[in-house]
């Protein structure tokens, strides 16, 4: 196509639009659905008009030193004599000002991120016209002022790069603004008159020119120009960038321009503006939920600087409860709204998060969306919708987002602590489970305190976008003010975070230290606080959590049964104990993926079978080892056999002995004492002992199958112990399906090896238990690339391959997993590398080997099974990778498991549409 009929600008309006919903790649979120409200037949709501600049003008703003295309100023003039057209008004015109917003819009949603400015077209020739078509002076001046403090601050110093020696334009004219109305008496904005007002706007002016050097422009084209350069510069903005890097947002999306009509919210008291839920965002109940503010604009709503009223009986909390409904005070409006809340979601098929403004007694509609919502309410809703034949069993799978399922699993202050504590403060629900912290009070202190390691609760009186990190990095928030539709309510919801907003209870010292509550209580920064994010309640202290019982969620199990039936790739986890076991059954694991041997001997119980390993290692003859074997022996059967009857007939994979022998040495005096006078030597003698199984390098050392060989009896004795527990079991009546995994290796010879010394103890066992056949497999983990290159040779001899994604990782990029730190952020944030490649399985070079692998493998031995059994297992981009490259199962740590089984069925289902 030619740069001449190229298209940068999208009308919309009159029942008309250029663009529709599909577009949001090219129109961003908002811009797509704003096509649609106005333009589909079947919706054409009243939505203010306007037009939007397409997300291919910021990539060319950036990639040409912020210019722009020289078609755009010609397509913009023409969209803008539409909206003239349609609004009897002309943009900058003295006797009959049109005003216009300008927003931005990419095409993921991305609250408060990017920058946003009203009134657009105010000036001192054009506000005589604003008072003269309204007949209310006091309006205009308020509209003047909101647009000087928006423009000075969005596109005078953060747009154009000034950093704030101090404080910044806004929060010195906002100061200016609460001079005013203390020196007054004043409580509200809107106590303020058309004189104060008018007023403030020469000292706003005034102001600007002292603290930024530059006047505030007097000409509607050049703030429109300002604006809409302000809007592409805030994609690259601070806090637009970290957001991305959280959500996994492409910087090369960029982000659309939306210019449209200016409607009032204040104006008076028949004019209002809110933020509304087509159904419950925290909840997933399907009822209208939202809030409004008479006489305000939009800004107001999500800022929290008014307490909202709710828009009917339902959404009324603690704050509101007292407040008139919007049902009440406007039944005529309300019943319009109810009505297209209605139509709106019937057409997307999903929940929508609306704007509203009121405008002289009508209503119209500024924005809707996908409405963000907690994983609680993703669950509910998604089931709801599926049982009420609203969208199909794929659509309700896809629509929840693996990870959110961590909310329904999250910990909860335990009920009992609860009721014996009483609570300091009481605020709204906004995000749910349970959380305890270290009070901090800004953001920055969030981010430092939690690289330390602490636990942090970010208190605030009210979160803004600049608070992103610090909430990212918190363990939960806390507002003093703001409503369930404030900021800090909708990015936590976004991601799940315990979260309590509008809490009056509590007031933020002047030193921004402290808080003190309404019952006297106060608490300053480090102290230790606990948060009910479901009940919105706030302790003092550390309150013990506990965890959920997700069994009991209906909405939960009817969810997952429709993932279980869609997906084909089992899930299973990674479990060391009896316990962690019964915990991934309940989750709903399928068999265990890795069963470590060496994990016995840590923890619970483990003080005397750790005592025997360490005489076999510290054992310098044959005859010694296999004594401090035989010992050891009914230790490791007991607590195999107990994993295996755990797992009632699912297959359970069993690593033999993996770590390096010096790990398990002793490093206390009395310990090493001990073992000396066990072994009948000096301590001398067991030094020297202990000295000759260091390594420099144990990593690469004496570990995993070079210990099997080694010390075959070592390798024979883990083999018993496994047989003998699914023999005894076959011989009670239970079913037993154990999998022998011989870890570190890199050669089929190393399996033969061992594979030998399985078969002898194979027929020693039957002879013993007089069994004709015992079932079991044997096979590899596949961790060292060499093992991947040669898996057709290894096939030969193993069932089974399961990938060790931890140290292939390790081992394919030379990087050390526990030093990793020191570099591995700058490499993420240089673009070196996409994601940490220990989170996430690099598809391009890990995920080649072990495609490479699985091909090779399955050449050999058709029937090869295939897992995964590192921490990879349960991160929902990995297990959709396993789920394409034809593995079998993928295993993952048992609170991972439901998200596993989620992301196996997401995958199913993408891949059953690209057939």
């Amino acid at each position: 196509m030619g740069s001449k009929s190229k298209k940068y600008v999208y009308f919309f309006g009159g029942g008309k639009a250029d663009g529709n919903e599909s577009m949001k790649n090219l129109l961003g979120g908002k811009g797509a659905n704003l096509a649609e409200m106005a333009g589909h037949p079947k919706l054409r709501l009243p939505v203010p008009p306007g037009f939007t600049i397409t997300t291919e003008v910021c990539n060319y703003y950036y990639e040409n030193g912020k210019k722009y295309p020289k078609e755009l100023k010609d397509q913009m003039s023409a969209a803008m004599s539409k909206v003239e057209k349609i609004m009897g008004k002309k943009f900058g015109d003295p006797a009959n000002p049109l005003l216009v917003s300008v927003r931005s819009g990419a095409r993921k949603s991305m609250p408060g991120m990017m920058e946003t400015v009203l009134n657009v077209g105010l000036t001192e020739k054009t506000i005589a016209g604003l008072v003269k078509h309204t007949g209310n002076e006091r309006f205009a001046y308020d509209a003047y002022r909101r647009l000087i403090m928006m423009y000075s601050d969005v596109v005078m110093e953060k747009a154009a790069g000034i950093e704030p020696k101090g404080k910044g334009i806004r929060k010195i004219l906002d100061e200016k603004l609460e001079d005013v109305k203390h020196s007054k008496g004043y409580k509200l904005d809107t106590d303020l008159t058309a004189k104060d007002l008018k007023d403030l706007v020469v000292e706003f002016k005034k102001t600007v020119k002292e603290v930024l050097g530059t006047p505030f422009p007097d000409s509607a084209e050049e703030q429109l120009m300002g604006g809409v350069g302000a809007v592409f510069a805030s994609w690259n903005g601070k806090r637009a960038v970290e957001y991305r890097r959280i959500e996994k947002i492409p910087d090369e999306w960029g982000t659309a321009v939306t210019v449209q009509t200016m409607v009032f919210g204040n104006m008076g008291d028949d004019c209002a503006t809110g933020v509304a839920f087509s159904r419950n965002p925290g909840n997933g109940e399907n009822q209208f939920y939202g809030e409004y503010l008479v006489n305000a604009q939009g800004e107001d709503v999500v800022a929290g600087i008014r307490t909202p009223g709710p828009i009917n009986d339902y959404s009324k909390n603690d704050q509101s409860k007292n407040l008139p409904t919007l049902s009440k005070i406007m039944p005529a409006i309300y019943k319009e709204l109810d009505s297209i809340k209605t139509r709106l979601e019937a057409h997307y098929r999903d929940m929508q998060d609306i704007e509203f403004t009121i405008e002289k007694g009508k209503l119209f509609m500024l924005q809707c969306r996908i409405g963000k919502r907690n994983g609680v309410a993703a669950v509910r809703m998604a089931v709801d919708m599926y049982k009420d034949k609203f969208i199909t069993a794929e659509t309700a799978i896809m629509r929840v987002a693996p990870n959110q399922l961590v909310e329904l699993l999250l910990p909860m202050i335990d009920p009992k602590a609860e009721l014996a504590t009483h609570p300091i403060a009481k605020g709204l629900p906004a995000g749910p489970g349970g959380a305890i912290g270290r009070v901090v009070f800004t953001s920055k202190d969030a981010v430092e305190w939690a690289s330390r390691g602490e636990k942090v609760i970010l208190v605030r009186e009210e979160t803004s976008p600049e608070d992103v990190d610090g909430m990212h990095k918190a363990q939960a928030i806390l507002t003093s003010k703001g409503g369930m539709t404030s900021h800090a309510a909708l990015v936590a919801r976004g991601w799940g975070k315990c979260c309590i907003v509008g809490c009056a209870d509590v007031e933020v010292g002047e030193d921004g230290r402290s808080f003190e509550t309404k019952k006297g209580v106060t608490v300053k920064e480090g102290d230790w606080i606990s948060l009910n994010g479901t009940k919105g309640l706030v302790f003092q202290g550390k309150l013990p959590l506990v965890d959920v019982d997700v069994e009991h969620n209906k909405s939960y199990t009817e969810l997952m049964k429709l993932v279980d039936k869609a997906r084909t790739l089992k899930v299973r986890t990674n479990a060391d104990t009896p316990k962690d076991a019964a915990q991934a059954i309940k989750f709903g694991a399928e068999g265990i993926g890795l069963f470590r041997t060496e994990h016995m001997f840590y923890g619970e119980g483990s003080d005397k079978p750790l005592f025997l390993l360490r005489k076999m290692i510290m054992s310098k003859s044959l005859e010694e080892r296999r004594k401090a074997l035989d010992e050891l022996f009914p230790y490791v059967k007991s607590d195999m056999k107990a994993t295996v009857e755990a797992m009632k007939g699912y297959p359970v994979t069993i690593r033999l002995l993996d770590p390096p022998l010096h790990e398990f040495v002793p490093q206390s005096e009395d310990k090493l004492e001990a073992l000396a006078k066990e072994l009948g030597v000096d301590m001398n003698e067991l030094n020297k002992r202990a000295e000759s199984l260091r390594e420099n390098n144990p990593m690469l050392g004496h570990r995993g199958v070079r210990l099997g060989v080694t010390y075959p009896e070592i390798a024979e004795m883990q083999v018993r112990a496994i047989l003998e527990s699914a023999a005894e079991l076959i011989k009670e009546g239970k079913k037993a399906v154990p999998e022998i995994m011989i870890p570190v290796t890199c050669a089929k010879a190393e399996l033969d090896h061992q594979k030998a010394i399985v078969e002898k103890v194979d027929k020693e066992v039957r002879a013993k238990f007089g069994l004709k056949k015992l079932p079991y497999m044997f096979g590899t983990m596949i961790e060292i690339p060499r093992a991947a290159l040669q898996a057709a040779k290894m096939a030969e001899t193993a069932e089974f391959f399961s990938f060790g994604t931890n140290d292939l990782t390790q081992m394919s990029f030379g990087f050390s997993r526990d030093d990793i730190g020191s570099f591995l952020p700058d490499y993420i944030s240089a673009k070196i590398l996409p994601a940490d490649p220990f989170q996430t399985i690099d598809q391009d070079g890990v995920g080649e080997l072990m495609r490479y692998g699985i091909e090779q493998g399955r050449s050999t031995r058709k029937d090869l099974k295939v897992g995964i059994c590192g921490e990879h297992g349960g991160d929902p981009d990995s297990v959709k990778f396993c789920h394409r490259v034809g593995m079998n199962y993928v295993s993952c740590s048992p609170f991972r498991v439901p998200i596993a089984r989620l992301a196996a069925a997401q995958a199913a289902v993408e891949s059953k549409k690209k057939k």
